[in-house]
């Protein structure tokens, strides 16, 4: 989860998702005092609605105050609660927040991961990955973490071979070996489903594929694996801030057995639980 894109839009947000709204929270939500609401900056899909699950169903019985604050932007949710306006934030993965701290000179750490909206590579016009033919054009995300995430995908896979040791910062001038010859154009990511009629097939972000209502399960002719991927998206807070007992019973709620039926239930295999 991308130009500035490459810095802005590696959600995933991501996974990829777009977040920033307006306000940010109450003078009690940030890092400088543990008393009022927990005010937490999130995308809208999935991760505030997985935390108004959590606020509606399960802060209360825990003695927790939890506000929610949609953003719609890839870099308020981190810089806010940089300064302290809010809490917390949910909404990106490790890649996209190495990336974004270096940059930003912010201190933003990792609370704990609760899901993994899966990289999946779909089609209009082949029911395979193995059906693509010579010269396809594949789609895949322009922006610096989620171009390498996708070529990683199609890797992963057999499609492609890529430089030892490429990192997450790999493009198409990485790739070593490409027995189909694919082609590959970069587009915005919010862009790719879209690009699914122009194209042989498309790389596509989990969140991105939700809103085409595509579902990764079922419809992706390859998907990322949940396990040990380090794209998962987490509750995040200032450094300093991971002992906040608010945000330790966040981070309890988000990764109970009732979050994780909640996501299963609700996004059917397009968001999975990592914990």
């Amino acid at each position: 989860m991308r130009n500035t894109a490459k810095i802005t839009t590696a959600a995933l947000a991501a996974g990829a998702l777009t977040f920033g709204l307006t306000a940010c929270g109450s003078s009690d939500s940030g890092s400088g005092s543990t008393d009022g609401p927990l005010v937490v900056a999130a995308s809208p899909t999935p991760h505030a609605e997985i935390l108004t699950y959590v606020k509606d169903n399960l802060a209360q019985q825990a003695g927790l105050d939890l506000e929610v604050k949609e953003f719609t932007d890839y870099v308020t949710p981190n810089t806010a609660t940089e300064d302290g306006s809010v809490g917390a934030n949910y909404f990106q993965n490790q890649p996209y927040l190495d990336d974004f701290n270096k940059k930003n000179g912010t201190h933003i750490v990792p609370v704990v991961t609760v899901h993994l909206e899966p990289l999946g590579l779909y089609s209009h016009k082949v029911k395979s990955a193995d059906d693509l033919k010579s010269g396809a054009t594949v789609a895949v995300p322009n922006d610096t973490v989620n171009e390498a995430r996708a070529l990683k995908l199609l890797a992963d896979n057999g499609l492609i071979t890529l430089k030892d040791g490429v990192g997450n910062e790999a493009t198409p001038a990485d790739i070593t070996e490409n027995p189909k010859n694919l082609k590959f154009k970069e587009l915005e990511a919010a862009q790719t489903p879209r690009s699914l009629d122009d194209v042989d097939a498309a790389v596509v972000n989990g969140n991105y594929a939700i809103e085409a209502d595509l579902k990764p399960a079922g419809d992706a002719l390859v998907l990322e694996s949940a396990k040990d991927n380090r794209y998962g998206n987490f509750l995040a807070v200032k450094e300093g801030n991971e002992d906040d007992p608010r945000v330790k019973k966040l981070a309890e709620l988000l990764t109970s057995a009732e979050v994780k039926k909640f996501i299963e239930d609700e996004y059917d295999g397009s968001v999975i639980a990592s914990f």
